[in-house]
């Protein structure tokens, strides 16, 4: 139990109404989840605004409000703190309540369009093997210790956050790693944690229907390095054309990693097969169980930050050549007719990109690429025809499908997907708006070692269609499909 002067140690508050030190038995965001006791934080979300409903959380036994505008009736028994923000105020206090966890171990954080969960997982497998205990937040799931916690967003909101990180405290982590999503600086969701480093990997189109413009995508990621401290460090991909930005301002030591850059952390790609992937990382040659030039950059990512971490580097790479990576990551199986079928989350045009490349590049060149991909119902709409042109230039044959359609109509979805195919392509495109059935039209088209790329769903085990999630998984769909082929 705490007391509200406790937790409102860092608040700015412009205001305050009622004097009395109360009891906080729990902070809350969410009326729904007010119980006696509890401090309730009023936040303007984009779809509902927690000032409506100020006066339910009351009668449901909140004793403090913290909120932007006072209500017109106050009562007198709840005290009320009135903010410029209420959603770094939730930061604040909800760090404040569960004595700031993130103070307490190292905690690194990961951003950037593609690559934060391989990045973070294979961190957290990397610490784990050489013996440390370990937390991990990110998109697949969230782990303490081995104890595994399902995910529901990339950065859960900051209550959930800081009871996560208290948790692996109590149990003796030594660091945690975790995404931080541009939905989640800009949402002020890692308000009042205390970061050991940030990585940033790249920077490519994505969640426009959020940020609107790619500048205010770019400047969210960038916010959350210009808030690290001056005892942190910012690692950077100098490659990418954004590696840069993201150091200006920042207080934290500036460290970069490169394949093709001069950089403090160096890495090239000698060889890239199916297999795995030899490296020459700062002058050692290491073969990774990994693949593509992606992977290459995590991997490199992640020894950089071993580094500044202080870990040893033999044990770095030696370790680190036995992981595999985050679920749904370039996952590839083989049929016994010597079909390959990879499973990708990748669901941008340069992640998309990224994958079909590296295939390209693996490939003996008499096979033929068939790509299975869909596009996300409810977000960014301007990437549909991206992601469509770029997997028929990259493939021989292409079906367009159903990804998660969500509340939007998976017909339309397509239909938007298909303005991307170039029109040399066209007879090559098929559309099929069942994913299980566009699967299994990949697999019948599909000959003896050529290649099928299921793009867009990698981990996820479900499909959201008009608001419900149905079991689906691409994985065990595509070994279905690859026990009939015999």
């Amino acid at each position: 139990m705490k007391y509200l002067s406790d937790i409102l140690t860092g608040l700015p508050f412009t205001e305050l109404q009622g004097a009395a030190d109360v009891e906080i038995s729990a902070v809350v965001f969410d009326s729904r989840k007010v119980v006696p006791g509890s401090l309730f934080v009023a936040v303007k979300g984009t779809q509902v605004d927690g000032h409506d409903y100020i006066e339910k959380a009351i009668q449901d036994g909140a004793v403090a409000v913290i909120c932007e505008e006072l209500p017109g009736r106050t009562a007198n028994e709840v005290d009320f703190l009135m903010v410029a923000n209420s959603a770094v105020a939730l930061g604040i206090v909800a760090a404040n309540f569960y004595d700031n966890p993130s103070a307490k171990l190292k905690l690194v954080g990961v951003t950037g369009t593609n690559g934060k969960t391989t990045i973070a997982t294979l961190l957290y497998q990397l610490f784990r093997d050489m013996g440390y205990k370990c937390g991990l937040l990110s998109t697949v799931e969230n782990q303490v210790n081995g104890k595994v916690i399902p995910s529901t967003h990339t950065t859960p909101d900051p209550v959930e956050l800081n009871k996560l990180l208290d948790e692996m405290v109590n149990q003796g982590c030594d660091y945690c790693f975790m995404e931080v999503s541009s939905h989640a600086v800009a949402q002020h969701r890692i308000e009042g944690l205390r970061f050991a480093g940030g990585i940033f990997s790249n920077l490519t189109h994505d969640h426009l229907d959020y940020h609107k413009t790619f500048e205010n995508y770019l400047k969210a990621k960038k916010a959350f390095f210009d808030g690290l401290s001056k005892n942190a460090f910012a690692l950077t991909n100098i490659d990418d054309k954004n590696g840069n930005v993201m150091l200006q301002n920042t207080k934290a030591h500036k460290k970069s990693y490169a394949l093709k850059s001069m950089a403090d952390y160096k890495g090239k790609i000698l060889e890239n097969q199916f297999g795995g992937l030899l490296l020459r990382i700062d002058n050692e040659e290491v073969w990774f169980k990994m693949v593509g030039s992606f992977n290459a950059y995590n991997l490199l990512a992640v020894y950089a930050a071993a580094m500044l971490l202080d870990q040893d580097k033999a044990k770095v790479l030696t370790s680190l050549s036995k992981l595999s990576g985050a679920e749904g990551r370039f996952d590839y199986v083989v049929a016994p007719n010597k079909v390959i079928g990879i499973v990708d989350y990748a669901h941008t045009p340069d992640a998309v990109q990224n994958v079909l490349s590296t295939i390209h590049n693996i490939r003996k060149g008499n096979e033929q690429v068939i790509t299975v991909i869909g596009c996300g119902g409810d977000r960014d709409k301007t990437k549909r025809p991206v992601m469509a042109k770029v997997a028929c230039e990259w493939s021989d044959k292409v079906i367009l499908t159903s990804d998660n359609p969500r509340s939007e109509d998976p017909l339309q979805i397509i239909r938007d997907m298909e303005e991307g195919v170039p029109v040399m392509k066209k007879f090559n495109v098929a559309s099929i708006v069942d994913r299980r059935e566009a699967i299994q039209t990949a697999c019948k088209l599909a000959q003896p070692g050529d290649i099928i790329l299921l793009a867009g769903k990698g981990h996820e085990k479900y499909q959201e269609i008009k608001g419900v999630k149905n079991h689906f998984d691409d994985k065990e769909e595509l070994l279905n499909q690859f026990k009939q082929m015999g």
